[in-house]
């Protein structure tokens, strides 16, 4: 694996100009995220130079521009908020090493390479989980938009005192977080080619709160910290450590989760692989390093990507260069940025909180299933309400279960008895042959076979036990394995305990089995030494044939005649 991400120089001006228009994006969007997580607007700037520079050279797609984001923020702001409370003096400086772990479990998880299954949820619970957040960022936001500061409580606090909130509404800044909303919604998309909405809200606000309001008296960034952060080093202690683990783990997985989509979206456009590992390595060093300067965590940004590609980034120096240009406002421009108004900053994280709401799923899921309608819905009330673990985590078991359930349903109906005692029983994908119908009539029900069809997990063991009950009474069984493909351990462990239990009640089984996985597994269980080895035969009719001769003297000249 290449150390460096893809940098070339052969495309030198559509990578140089992607930089800059993905940095012009990324300033008001940083100062914005840092505000909203309580962090501090220069923790934004960090977190967008530091998460820009290091997943730039060490990512595994070249396109993708990687900052912070609105999930990320959501999830850090619940950490800043819990951590704070618990321990108000050291309370940040935990959150921060929480983004450092997070980053070495990206590390973890791109060395264990499981870059592939992470990104492996089921869409209800992604799309219900990452709407849960856009409506977080949305309702911690309100008060912001009203011209206050946001109370204590999270969102249950934020509605709470919504109603005070309203009736002591600040007109002025309300009416700058409502011009930022207009500019954000309203202008045309023949401008937004060439001029990002959000730096036009930024600047515009600004501009009539210096111009308009002057000195009056409302929130505004104030002066940033100008010149290289500073070194934040972990800090633990014994009552929170668990708590910044599990935080750090669902920060990291979630940062993977938005990593990855956003590069598959990157790797769609360019037409270019994704080397999924990789980038989660790179990820992870961004945030480690990221956490270490007082920075924000990060994931792969879809808005910064598209924007980069569309404007002709094409390598990795494309992020480079974004995240050289805001290294530049950080160490010498930041006190530009101290006219800002908070209202501003809370109508821009109020769009991207709407951005990332699953609007087109939410409108049509009920008509796709009405269960998987009802788990998303779950998760978001989870997410919003409860605890951003539990709804991932119980939504997951759900869905699980679900598919499990429809699994084992499907599976059901490629595992069958013959002769059936019923002709609607009888399965027609079993497919048996003139002669093999021909033997098992000869065996007048002391002959039976069990089909299996298909790779059949846990979930098809009910089925095999069910049927294994009609196996009673027969004096030779043929279990037909040739169309299993993969066989789980719990349906291994069920086709032995059938097997035991015919050989237990006098029958003679013959196992139908080519020399692939099922068979080595039902070995290795030790059905090896109960069934000689005359009693693995590799076609059906030949397992068919020799049972029935096992049956006695008229059976086997009538299997013969055959």
């Amino acid at each position: 694996m290449k150390i460096l991400n893809e940098i070339r120089f052969d495309n030198l001006r559509g990578d140089l100009f992607g930089g800059v228009t993905a940095a012009v994006i990324a300033l008001p969007m940083a100062l914005a995220f840092g505000v909203a997580s309580g962090a501090g607007p220069e923790a934004g700037l960090y977190g967008a130079v530091l998460i820009g520079l290091f997943a730039a050279l060490f990512g595994g797609t070249p396109t993708l521009i990687s900052e912070p984001t609105g999930p990320m923020t959501v999830v850090f702001t619940a950490v800043v908020t819990n951590l704070v409370a618990a321990d108000p003096e050291q309370g940040l400086a935990m959150a921060f090493t929480v983004v450092m772990l997070a980053g070495l479990f990206q590390i973890a998880f791109g060395a264990m390479k499981l870059g592939r299954y992470i990104t492996m949820m089921p869409y209800i619970v992604i799309s219900g989980f990452m709407s849960g957040i856009g409506f977080i960022l949305i309702i911690l936001q309100l008060p912001g938009l009203l011209g206050h500061a946001a109370p204590g409580g999270g969102v249950l606090g934020a509605l709470q005192a919504l109603p005070d909130l309203v009736r002591a509404i600040d007109p002025q800044e309300a009416a700058l977080a409502g011009l930022t909303l207009a500019i954000l919604f309203l202008l045309p998309r023949q401008v937004k080619r060439y001029l990002p909405p959000q730096l036009l809200a930024l600047v515009a606000g600004t501009l009539l709160a210096v111009l308009w309001l002057g000195d009056q008296d409302i929130r505004r960034i104030g002066a940033i910290p100008s010149g290289l952060p500073s070194l934040h080093l972990p800090v633990f202690t014994l009552a929170q450590w668990q708590t910044i683990v599990v935080d750090a783990a669902v920060l990291g997985l979630l940062g993977c989760v938005d990593a990855l989509l956003t590069a598959v979206i990157a790797g769609s456009l360019t037409r270019k692989p994704v080397a999924a590992d990789k980038e989660l390595m790179g990820q992870g060093i961004g945030n480690l390093v990221s956490g270490l300067f007082g920075g924000l965590p990060g994931a792969g940004a879809t808005m910064g990507t598209v924007v980069n590609i569309q404007a002709g980034g094409r390598t990795a120096l494309s992020g480079l260069t974004r995240a050289a240009i805001l290294a530049v406002v950080v160490i010498w421009a930041s006190g530009l940025t101290a006219q800002i108004p908070l209202a501003v900053l809370a109508g821009i994280a109020v769009k991207v909180g709407i951005d990332i709401i699953d609007w087109r799923f939410l409108s049509r899921a009920h008509r796709v299933s009405i269960k998987g309608a009802a788990i998303m819905y779950g998760v978001i009330a989870l997410t919003v309400f409860v605890d951003l673990i539990a709804a991932v985590g119980i939504g997951l078991f759900v869905a699980n279960m679900l598919t499990i359930r429809r699994l084992a349903d499907t599976q059901a109906e490629s595992v069958c008895t013959l002769p059936a005692r019923r002709k609607a029983d009888e399965i027609p994908c079993a497919g048996l042959t003139c002669e093999e119908r021909s033997l098992l009539a000869q065996g007048r029900g002391r002959l039976k076979l069990l089909y299996l069809s298909g790779p059949l997990i846990f979930g098809a063991a009910v089925a095999i036990d069910r049927q294994a009950t009609k196996l009673i009474g027969a004096q030779a069984v043929v279990i037909d394995l040739r169309q299993v493909p993969h066989l789980g351990v719990t349906t291994a462990v069920a086709i032995e305990s059938t097997v035991r239990d015919a050989l237990a009640q006098g029958a003679q089984v013959y196992l139908a089995v080519g020399h692939g996985q099922p068979r080595q597994r039902l070995e290795h269980l030790g059905l090896g030494k109960v069934l000689p080895a005359e009693r693995w035969v590799a076609e059906r009719e030949a397992a068919l044939g020799q049972a029935l001769a096992q049956l006695g003297p008229r059976a086997g000249r009538e299997a013969v005649a055959a």
